[in-house]
């Protein structure tokens, strides 16, 4: 008889784990420990399921790379006593967090799958029991002894995504998160239907590698008609600024007028990464398509192609924590590392 997969589901805070308090009507967290009890379905799920909770769950608005290193580090605490991990994380900034963990986590070879709700566990028509029971059984996969999964994922509203490639695009909706420019990688039905030619591949002898130097030094600066030199002077010249994601337009594009352009080369000289992402929900930039991206393309801007803006600053941060000399930066930023990137 197989074995059971042993699932460690790590809640951090947000509506999931909320549950309405009936004398002030006010949301608070419950004790995880007790999750059976109010989700009973779980146990006829076939895997072994133990929790694990941050000492202070925190609202998602809150999240930063310090609470990154502490969901990295209870996962490589415990890596080699279960077969996969549930993040349970507010939907405001779980792509950021579904992202920044990718990079952080190398040579994942186990399922972390970040989920959520829309509304609290107790509430009669949430949709975090869907989404748990999903995401845990996702999560115990497996196929001759092997995970299915190997990566950070997004589960949400029937639907896997490669984390690094979600983003939330709606509030009030069931289906908060879309994966604009990267296909999903399973979804939930009768049967669950899976995309396995999407899957990124097991790297089942190499070690997991945890990164937690995250450098924060980073900005992003969305484009819009208008924006005048003296703002966008005082951006690039805030202290210690290393890297810097610009949302542009459509394809890439961005003005052609002088002053733009030399303050980004004069930043770049400086040693100021600046990396090329497009505003545009999906697509893909292409630097050089159009007049109006040449000139960033000549200077040595970074192509984010078709990344997302969560995943593009999540990126820098991480690389820009490693030891990179100045001249190999932009390859290796338009290099897919975890899937991130087309």
């Amino acid at each position: 008889m197989p074995i059971k997969a042993k699932i460690l589901l790590i809640y951090t805070g947000g509506t999931i784990g909320m549950k309405k308090d009936f004398e002030t009507g006010a949301l608070k967290a419950f004790n995880f420990s007790k999750l059976l009890q109010r989700i009973p379905e779980l146990k006829l799920l076939d895997c072994e399921i133990e929790t694990i909770s941050f000492e202070k769950p925190i609202d998602s608005s809150n999240m930063n790379p310090e609470k990154w290193a502490d969901i990295a580090t209870i996962i490589e605490d415990n890596y080699n006593s279960y077969d996969g991990f549930v993040v349970l994380h507010g939907s405001d900034t779980m792509s950021y967090s579904a992202s920044a963990l990718s990079f952080m986590l190398e040579n994942l070879s186990k399922p972390v799958i970040f989920t959520g709700s829309q509304l609290p566990i107790g509430d009669l028509r949430t949709d975090a029991k869907e989404n748990l029971i999903t995401a845990i059984q996702i999560a115990s996969l497996r196929e001759n002894g092997n995970p299915v999964i190997s990566e950070v994922c997004l589960y949400f509203e029937y639907k896997l995504y490669r984390g690094n490639r979600t983003t939330k695009t709606n509030a009030e909706h069931f289906r908060a998160f879309i994966s604009p420019n990267y296909p999903h990688l399973i979804e939930s039905g009768v049967h669950l239907k899976m995309n396995k030619d999407l899957f990124l591949p097991l790297k089942k002898d190499l070690k997991l590698k945890v990164h937690k130097t995250l450098d924060t030094n980073v900005v992003i600066v969305k484009m819009f008609p208008g924006m005048s030199e003296t703002v966008l002077a005082a951006i690039l010249n805030i202290s210690n600024l290393k890297g810097i994601v610009l949302e542009t337009y459509g394809a890439g594009n961005a003005p052609t007028e002088d002053w733009f352009i030399r303050l980004l080369t004069q930043a770049i000289q400086n040693g100021i990464q600046v990396v090329n992402v497009t505003q545009c929900s999906a697509g893909s930039v292409n630097m050089g398509q159009y007049e109006t991206s040449s000139a960033m393309k000549k200077i040595g801007v970074i192509s984010g192609k078709d990344i997302t803006t969560e995943a593009a600053i999540t990126k820098l941060m991480y690389l820009l924590g490693h030891t990179i000399v100045q001249n190999d930066f932009k390859t290796v930023f338009e290099t897919p590392l975890r899937g991130e990137i087309g």
